[in-house]
């Protein structure tokens, strides 16, 4: 085992791109990712090889030891020596509950590789296939450990053939996602192979590992692995230095994850929206340390003593202090102050992160998750990477004031350091009834929210309970409505449709983007979606709850001189819907005709929005107005003879049953949706009724209408709680008749 090596040391090695891996560990929450790391951090000699599998060295939050939940994704650069050569790689040891998945979706942009973890036990969960999914978009590698493999033989207590059987199911099921998610150029590609090392079967709490290569060079087998465990603790200790675990890893990670050379070369052009032919582009797919910089910012953390820490990979360029680089999307300036390399919860200073390397920095405190930063000389002419799409949106939310009066502004500048530093938090102020809300992707990510704001910022809370966020949407066209401006001046002629599931498919995707050149956003949605070339060609805006504004007018006159105005007023209308003041989803709005008056004076946002905003709410409501509810994908695993006491709890739960498999070991597996609005005391009822006995997991899998039976309580109770009157308003509200 090697001694651990300086950050001098590391750093040389890092301009040898050769011998630089970026991976990441990703899995199902529970199967040993922060496990399996601490076998790679003992290994580089940063903790002690006994207290690997126990310290969770990358869980460094106290919230994350006390709970055995990774919360944040961690950053370690370490180096190993394999065949006589030394080797950096650059490890993100990533959370697998489906609350944190956003963290996942940011970890990947900036990784080339990802070892996905799967419980022996357990097989494929929902998560795993999100996770596996998320780096088969972002062209990330997948490798497979199976993990503890010792509850095969401990617990289960399979034969030998069982237990091959059960690795032949899970390498399938693996593959089988492989083939139906990775871009067709890759999918024969990276299908695993296990002859070539692709598939490493161990355990990470007793940090063994065997792949086909390494049992042929040491002359053992899997069949030799399982009689170790069989012939107890003594057996398994001498096994353990047969196959250590970090060995057969880190051989797996060197054949078969590309080096950044490689796989930027695939990664950029699919990543990055700019031309790959100009010299910002070249540079990235050729990794040049000495071209422009391009730095991608995947993650924004607080430090308390030295403000945010930037997080992200040197595309290209070699990132320094006292460099001024351009941010993309906020348009301005900022001077990098110090880089530094990840060691955990800590950051080493160094002198410089060259391209292909990942990197902490200091002093671009404007940037956000997923911000590109650039050299200022090409500040006209840098594109943004590609936005991160997530698989999941924020659901759940909850009213929070201070305990203390006098803390009221400590919470407000708490929870705007906290919103940047996990994008999918969302937090707004209720200006009806003066509220503070919280929305996030579940009720433990909520939870572990206020944890980390006593914890981390000294304010406690109250809280009123989690509540289900809803969408907004229509079922029917209207007809074309007049909105007038308060002062009469103006008039718009608007009418609204409900988007094909096409359209909102191909917004979700990132295939249509507000941006794009409107001839090939026509084309796509013509091609793709049933659109009028045309009326595709004059989408003015895209909304991010998957709402457009279609503008059919021909040579109306100052129309020009308000659209930014006009596309305001559209946006808000899309933030807040006539019926329940929620957010609306999947409508077009189309613009036929408008009145303009000539005076600027007359055409002020007072004037244009409540114009703008009538005609959407009044043809909202004679659309056959509806409330969408979030639908989460259940995969639940239960002894046979308890599956129908399984059932049932999901039926109660207004769930569906999509599919029910029994496989191997008395075990059936039960795949549901279930509105996450019945979901909150799912846990409690679904182990009473399976004495304990049942594990799952969930994912975010759609938005659905609301039944017509429960619609009239659901936006009477949603109104009462944001201080509205019961009864949604009537159209006459909005217009008046012309």
């Amino acid at each position: 085992m090697p001694r651990y090596k300086t950050v001098d040391q590391i750093q040389r090695i890092m301009s040898n791109l050769e011998h630089v891996r970026n991976i990441g560990i990703i899995a199902h929450v529970d199967h040993g990712k922060t496990t399996t790391s601490d076998v790679l951090l003992a290994a580089a000699g940063i903790i002690s090889a006994k207290m690997a599998g126990e310290a969770l060295a990358l869980d460094y939050l106290d919230v994350e030891q006390k709970r055995g939940v990774t919360v944040k994704a961690a950053n370690i650069s370490l180096y190993h020596e394999l065949g006589g050569r030394s080797y950096v790689v650059n490890l993100i040891d990533t959370p697998g509950h489906v609350d944190f998945s956003g963290k996942v979706t940011r970890s990947l942009r900036v990784l080339d590789g990802a070892i996905v973890v799967v419980d022996a036990v357990e097989g494929v969960m929902t998560q795993t296939e999100t996770v596996l999914r998320q780096s088969l978009e972002e062209r990330v590698r997948p490798l497979l450990f199976i993990n503890k493999i010792d509850r095969l033989i401990k617990e289960l207590k399979l034969s030998p053939q069982e237990i091959q059987k059960r690795f032949v199911d899970i390498i399938k099921e693996v593959n089988r996602l492989i083939m139906e998610n990775a871009d067709p150029e890759f999918r024969e590609k990276w299908v695993l192979d296990v002859s070539k090392g692709q598939v490493i079967f161990g355990s990470a709490k007793d940090k063994i590992g065997l792949t086909v290569p390494h049992a042929q060079k040491k002359g053992v087998n899997v069949m030799d692995l399982i009689k170790a465990y069989e012939d107890g603790r003594e057996a398994v200790e001498e096994f353990q230095k047969i196959a250590p675990l970090h060995e057969t890893l880190l051989e797996s990670v060197i054949a078969n994850v590309p080096n950044p050379m490689e796989a930027q070369r695939y990664r950029i052009p699919k990543i990055w929206k700019g031309d790959i032919n100009t010299e910002l582009g070249r540079a990235m797919i050729e990794v040049n340390a000495k071209g422009p910089i391009v730095f991608m910012i995947n993650d924004m953390r607080l430090d308390p003593h030295a403000g945010f820490v930037a997080t992200g990979r040197v595309m290209s360029g070699t990132l320094r202090s006292g460099e001024e680089v351009w941010l993309v999307n906020s348009r301005t300036p900022q001077k990098v102050l110090q880089v530094s390399l990840y060691m955990g919860p800590f950051r080493e200073q160094v002198e410089f992160v060259s391209a292909g390397n990942i990197g902490a920095v200091l002093g671009l405190d404007r940037a956000r998750a997923g911000e590109t930063a650039v050299d200022l000389r090409f500040k006209e002419v840098a594109a943004p990477f590609e936005r991160l799409r997530y698989v999941t949106e924020p659901v759940v939310t909850m009213a929070v004031e201070p305990k203390k009066t006098q803390d009221l502004t400590k919470l407000i500048d708490s929870l705007r350091k906290m919103a940047i530093e996990d994008p999918n938090l969302i937090v707004k102020i209720n200006e009806e009834t003066g509220e503070y809300l919280l929305a996030g992707m579940g009720p433990l990510h909520l939870e572990i929210t206020l944890t980390l704001l006593k914890e981390n910022y000294g304010v406690e809370v109250d809280t009123t309970p989690p509540v289900i966020v809803y969408r907004e949407a229509i079922r029917a066209p209207s007809q074309v409505l007049e909105g007038k401006s308060p002062n009469k001046h103006n008039k718009f002629y608007i009418s609204v449709e409900p988007l094909n599931d096409e359209t909102v498919s191909l917004i979700q995707q990132g295939a249509i983007t507000e941006n794009m050149d409107s001839r090939e956003m026509a084309r796509v949605l013509r091609d793709q979606a049933g659109w009028d070339y045309d009326e595709g060609k004059r989408i003015w805006a895209i909304d991010e709850g998957i709402n457009v504004f279609v503008d059919m007018t021909t040579g109306i006159q100052y129309l020009r001189e308000i659209k930014d105005t006009v596309i305001q007023g559209f946006r808000l209308a899309m933030n807040e819907g006539p019926i329940a003041m929620e957010k609306v989803r999947g409508v077009k709005v189309v613009l036929h005709d408008a009145v303009v008056h000539e005076d600027p004076a007359h055409r002020g946002p007072a004037q244009i929005f409540p114009a703008v905003r009538n005609p959407i709410y009044a043809g909202m409501l004679l659309s056959k107005p509806t409330l969408l509810e979030p639908i989460q994908k259940m995969d639940v695993r239960v002894p046979v003879d308890l599956m129908s006491s399984a059932v049932s709890v999901i039926a109660k739960k207004r769930g569906r049953v999509l599919d029910m498999i029994t496989s191997s070991g008395n075990v059936a597996r039960v795949i549901a949706e279930i509105p996450v609005a019945e979901s909150l005391d799912l846990a409690n009822d679904l182990r009473s009724a399976t004495a304990g006995r049942a594990f799952w997991g969930t994912e975010f899998s759609r938005w659905a209408p609301v039944p017509e039976s429960l619609l009239p309580d659901i936006i009477a109770r949603i109104r009462q709680r944001k201080g509205l009157k019961p009864e949604p308003p009537r159209p006459e509200d909005f217009i008046s008749p012309y």
